[in-house]
């Protein structure tokens, strides 16, 4: 096996993508529509790429890390490739490269990576389920609370308050809670961006919460698919049924847009969160996991 590190895909991009498309078509991770952008967690390098008779693995080591200066870790084996240690191989050689805590994801809830985490050392600390719905169902209604109104994002206007709403509403959150103005932006400028899909609620003229909604282009031959994308709700304004509101709304949206289903990401510990998306309709369909493991141990 050769491996190497390369700080951009630039000289490999076709070979990883047709490695991404095989796991995903068996992890359901990741789904790549033809011309789209790899996904954010393999979005910059540096790259661990591993050939055996063609391209058996590929790794992404986000080295400025989450939210709390952790370095996350993607790998990814190729899967008529599996079982004959290239993913341990791999993980030793970012374990080498990491400087500090390092997670690593496991998107299909793998025993074998289950198995390998635990080997090298790894603790499970995270579990991440996608929840998915038919959106051929009855919806709910829209329930605003006295004295809250909606309105969809304005862009030019809004990205402040809602970049603000966010910190505060996923201060806990690994990813999510970094969002800065400029990301908001940068989203502005990506194609499926649709301001009358991203909702907002105020209270005394002050941005409260918000729904981003995001339509999946069609994949593998499927239906385009809806997304719940982030629903964030100020923890002053808890307790209102905000959050029911704006998801109930997102879900409307979608559903006039010629849409047949609906997913979300949701922490596995959000006990709040998933009440409120069980009641919806929403039930589990996949957990993606991190593991940790300090880089003194």
């Amino acid at each position: 096996m050769d491996t190497r590190w390369v700080d951009d895909l630039s000289d490999n991009e076709q070979a990883v993508r047709d490695l991404l498309d095989a796991a995903g078509r068996v992890d359901g991770w990741p789904r790549l529509a033809p011309q789209e952008p790899l996904p954010s967690e393999l979005s910059g390098g540096p790259y661990l790429l591993a050939w055996d008779d063609g391209l058996v693995a590929v790794a992404r080591l986000n080295t400025e890390g989450d939210a709390f200066g952790r370095q996350v870790a993607e790998l990814i084996v190729h899967p008529e490739r599996r079982g004959r240690g290239y993913g341990g191989a791999l993980l030793e050689q970012i374990r080498a490269r990491a400087t500090k805590t390092l997670r690593v994801w496991s998107h299909a809830d793998d025993p074998a990576a289950a198995a390998l985490a635990r080997k090298q050392g790894f603790a499970r600390v995270r579990e991440l389920l996608r929840m998915g719905m038919p959106l051929t169902q009855d919806l709910p209604a829209v329930e605003l609370p006295e004295g809250v109104t909606m309105r969809t994002f304005r862009p030019g206007l809004d990205e402040q308050p809602l970049v603000e709403v966010n910190a505060r509403a996923f201060s806990w959150h690994p990813e999510q809670g970094a969002l800065t103005v400029a990301d908001v932006e940068a989203a502005e400028r990506e194609e499926w961006f649709d301001p009358a899909g991203l909702f907002v609620v105020e209270r005394e003229q002050r941005l409260v919460g918000f729904h981003w909604t995001k339509v999946h282009p069609a994949a593998d031959g499927e239906d385009p698919v809806g997304e719940v994308y982030v629903v964030g709700v100020d923890p002053d304004a808890h307790g209102g049924g905000l959050g029911r509101a704006l998801t109930a709304a997102g879900l409307v949206y979608l559903r006039e847009r010629g849409l047949k289903r609906v997913i979300l990401y949701v922490e596995g510990d959000n006990a709040p969160a998933l009440a409120v998306y069980r009641k919806l309709g929403f039930s589990v369909e996949a957990t993606a996991v991190q593991y940790e493991r300090s880089v003194t141990e």
